[in-house]
C-alpha cells in the first residue's frame, strides 16, 4: 500500500536537499535514471553518480562513483533506482557511510516498510514510490505534459 505525503511536506524535503546521491544511475540517456539525475543536475542539485557497473566514467560533470565510500561529499538525499529487495542493503550502508543523510528517497515502483522503518527509527525522511523530478515539476509549476499548467489559456470563449 502505497504512503501519501502532502504536497507541504514533499516541498520542504527538495528545497532543503541540495546534494543528491542517486543509486544505480545510468548513462544511457533513456533510462529514467539517467533523466531525473539530469534534470535535478539542471536545477542546481549537485548530483552524485553511484553506480559500479559505469564506475569511473563522467555524467553530468561528475565521476561516477562505485559506493558511499568512493566520495566525501556531504549528501542530503540518496535517489534509489533499485528494486525493493535491494533497498535494505541501500539504508542500511547509507545510514552508516552518510553522517550528512536526512532523506531516503525511492523512485516509483520501490518500496520497502522494514528499511523505511529502520530509517525513520533514525530520524531520516522516508519517501517511497515517488520521483524527485515529477514532484518538483509539479510543486514548483514546471509541469507541462499534455498541457497542464503552461500557463496558457487554449481556449476562447
Amino acid at each position: 500500500m502505497s504512503e501519501t505525503y502532502t504536497d507541504a511536506h514533499l516541498k520542504q524535503v527538495l528545497t532543503a536537499t541540495k546534494v543528491v546521491a542517486v543509486v544505480g544511475v545510468s548513462t544511457n540517456p533513456v533510462r529514467p535514471s539517467y533523466y531525473v539525475a539530469r534534470y535535478l543536475a539542471l536545477k542546481g542539485f549537485t548530483v552524485i553518480p553511484v553506480n559500479p557497473v559505469y564506475a569511473g566514467e563522467t555524467l553530468f560533470g561528475r565521476q561516477i562513483v562505485p559506493d558511499f565510500d568512493s566520495f566525501d561529499d556531504p549528501v542530503d538525499m540518496v535517489d534509489i533506482f533499485r528494486r525493493s529487495e535491494a533497498v535494505p542493503e541501500i539504508v542500511d550502508t547509507a545510514m552508516a557511510r552518510i553522517p550528512t543523510l536526512k532523506t531516503i528517497w525511492m523512485q516509483i515502483g520501490v518500496e520497502h516498510a522494514e528499511a523505511t522503518a529502520k530509517a525513520r527509527a533514525a530520524d531520516l525522511t522516508v519517501i517511497q514510490n515517488r520521483c524527485p523530478k515529477i514532484e518538483y515539476q509539479r510543486l514548483f509549476g514546471e509541469l507541462r505534459m499534455g498541457g497542464f499548467n503552461t500557463g496558457i489559456i487554449s481556449s476562447r470563449l
